[in-house]
């Protein structure tokens, strides 16, 4: 049997019989992914890998969105590739999705696979099957994938080592990869590889920890005092007040202790809920500049050798102007969630600069909010804030509305003209919520405006020139739709500046913050009283919210308007919470639809199954029998948006089936 056929017979045994018990971890990461891969992707192991290359354009554009990490990473890539030279390997830095955005190094080889060890190529599991980036971005552990731990058959002289990335807010960053293909047979010759590959891997994450809070204090911690100073396993960024504001990857893992003695995580908390005597820490930070060491304890008796490095104060005080005065609409965004912490961090530094912004997220998590608050906290505070709902004003009003006209262009306009909104943003920010609702042929309009600086209302012989910064949003997938020719390829790119993504409720960490801050305004908006009692405090904050804010709100506003005297009981809530903490489950993003009947399915071009968005329009659809105006309301969508979804959709009433 050729060794190719039997690694598929072993790929497809484990599939069908399940995952081993009597393997080691490492196997069992590797059996996982073939599992996912067979089932879950639809990959089977005798095909060729589908091997995908960014083109040089998209490349670049993923390269300036991990701009800030990528000069600490290519120091340590160059250091690593030194032990590795004369041996054959190529290091690369992938991001998230699996594209490799750097690499060093070049196979000398005449195997098909040497094509793929470059920048740009795409090793996402979901595509490339078990691999070493992929599987450990997967995973988010260190793995060693060699010769035939991989999925495709195609790849078995490959061996690859790889170690997860994180940021300095922790949250998965990419992966640093050490692939040859040319490597011995036995696992254990990739030892080495993988030893230097991790400690590689964690001097770039500090790097990056310290360049990213270098205008905070740092406390650097380590079992060895030899190396605190040069080498710190764990380090700890904090503020005036003691407060933790980052921690590196070393100290979320060994410092996880915290997350079972102390309510919240570690950053957040104060150094003095983890060390015995957080006075001494103050002690190293008046000695920082000469280098004083001391023993400091934690709570549970861990000993740890630390120093204190200072912040570097390099903001240039125009900079640090222009920062001082983004905090406070900002911030007010922020809670305890980390993802949202990230989130006001990036729009903090986006705000004061000429770059147009798009804003993802899901429907009700709060687009506008975020946009209204990137405009007060900029240099362009005190000009307009205009907003265009995309979907909510009728197809044929929206370009009268947006560029404007003058008099006497067409039937029924007013006398005088009128000045559209797109102009009256001039100077200020211009707000374009659920822009991939927008017609293709007035995205053309607009892409003019952007890339020509004027707008040329309706009638008109001149255009008007115009200074403003664009924020758009959706809660569409808008690379899918220009995919699908549904969305102008070259506006998605003049108006994704910069990407914000936005979190849904159901996974903020400050939920329950959230929630007591947004009772006490529509408390106060209502004039009640704000007591939640505990049982029904705990129910909201369980809550799947898969309308997010806005649902949240609405709950708010109708439980504190039945509640009596003693506050808000659980009896107040909602039916859907009521509901969904019955069934002991979280509720689903649109409800359940009824078994469908031959007249009531949506019929679509394609043939194939409904997309989410399609599902929920027609649960809406249902719930309200088909009443356009009710569903309407609650999408908060003119008639005319619903109608012409319904048509994207292939749906059809079944009044109109015969």
């Amino acid at each position: 049997m050729r060794p190719s056929q039997h690694h598929v017979d072993a790929v497809l045994n484990i599939v069908d019989s399940g995952l081993p018990t009597t393997v080691d971890d490492e196997a069992q990461l590797i059996y996982r992914s073939w599992i996912r891969c067979f089932n879950d992707y639809g990959l089977h192991p005798a095909r060729r890998q589908r091997l995908a290359v960014e083109s040089t354009t998209r490349l670049r554009e993923r390269r300036e969105h991990h701009e800030a990490c990528l000069q600490a990473a290519r120091t340590g890539m160059e250091q690593l590739y030194g032990h590795f030279a004369d041996l054959g390997y190529v290091v690369m830095l992938a991001d998230t999705q699996g594209v490799t955005l750097d690499c060093i190094g070049s196979a000398d080889s005449d195997s098909p696979l040497r094509a793929a060890l470059v920048a740009g190529a795409n090793w996402n599991e979901t595509l490339a099957g078990t691999n070493g980036i992929g599987t450990c971005l997967a995973e988010a552990r260190t793995i060693t994938c060699h010769r035939q731990d991989h999925y495709y058959a195609s790849n078995l002289d490959l061996s690859c080592t790889a170690t997860p990335l994180h940021d300095p807010n922790g949250q998965l960053m990419g992966a640093l990869d050490v692939s040859a293909l040319a490597a011995p047979d036995a696992r254990e010759s990739q030892h080495l590889a993988r030893h230097l590959t991790q400690l590689y891997g964690r001097m770039i994450e500090d790097a990056n920890f310290i360049q990213h809070f270098r205008d905070r204090w740092i406390l650097k911690l380590s079992s060895r005092p030899a190396l605190v100073d040069v080498h710190a396993e764990l380090m700890l960024a904090f503020d005036g007040d003691g407060v933790i504001v980052g921690a590196n990857s070393g100290a979320r893992r060994r410092l996880q202790v915290l997350e079972r003695t102390v309510r919240g995580n570690l950053v957040g908390n104060s150094l003095a809920a983890v060390f015995r005597s957080a006075a001494d820490v103050w002690k190293l930070a008046r000695g920082a500049d000469a280098g004083d060491r001391a023993r400091l304890d934690t709570w549970e008796g861990t000993p740890f050798h630390a120093t204190v490095r200072a912040p570097r104060r390099t903001v240039r005080p125009a900079v640090a102007a222009v920062q001082a005065a983004d905090t406070r609409p900002l911030d007010a965004l922020g809670g305890g969630d980390p993802q949202m912490a990230r989130l006001v961090e990036q729009a903090r530094l986006l705000c004061g600069r000429p770059i147009n912004i798009l804003i993802h997220g899901e429907t009700g998590t709060g687009k506008e909010v975020l946009a209204r608050a990137l405009h007060e906290a900029s240099p362009r505070a005190d000009k307009p804030f205009i907003a265009v709902n995309c979907a909510a004003i009728p197809e044929s009003l929206i370009e009268s509305e947006l560029f404007g006209y003058q008099p006497g262009t067409f039937t029924g306009a007013r006398s005088k003209g009128m000045v559209g909104l797109i102009q009256r943003a001039d100077g200020g920010t211009l707000f374009l919520d659920e822009i991939g609702d927008m017609p293709l042929a007035l995205q053309t309009r607009l892409l003019r405006v952007l890339s020509e600086g004027e707008v040329l209302p309706l009638g008109a012989d001149k255009p008007v020139p115009l200074s403003l910064t664009v924020v758009s949003a959706s809660h569409r997938n808008l690379r899918e739709l220009v995919a699908q020719r549904g969305f102008r390829e070259d506006l998605y790119y003049r108006l994704c500046g910069a990407p914000l993504q936005l979190p849904p409720l159901r996974e903020r960490r400050d939920r329950a913050e959230l929630i007591g801050r947004l009772a006490a305004e529509e408390a106060q908006a209502l004039g009640t009283d704000t007591r939640i009692a505990p049982q029904a405090f705990d129910l909201m904050v369980r809550y799947d919210w898969p309308g997010n804010i806005r649902e949240l709100r609405n709950a708010l506003r109708y439980a504190l308007s039945l509640a009596g005297s003693s506050g808000v009981e659980i009896r107040d809530l909602p039916p859907q919470i009521i509901d969904a903490a019955a069934r002991s489950e979280p509720p689903l993003m649109a409800l359940p639809a009824p078994e469908q009947k031959a007249g009531d399915a949506p019929r679509t071009g394609t043939g194939s199954g409904a997309s989410p968005e399609c599902e929920h329009l027609l649960g809406v659809l249902r719930r309200h029998h088909w009443n356009i105006t009710q569903v309407s309301k609650e999408l908060r969508l003119c008639r005319a948006t619903v109608y012409r979804r319904m048509k994207r959709f292939g749906i059809v009433p079944p009044t109109q089936f015969s």
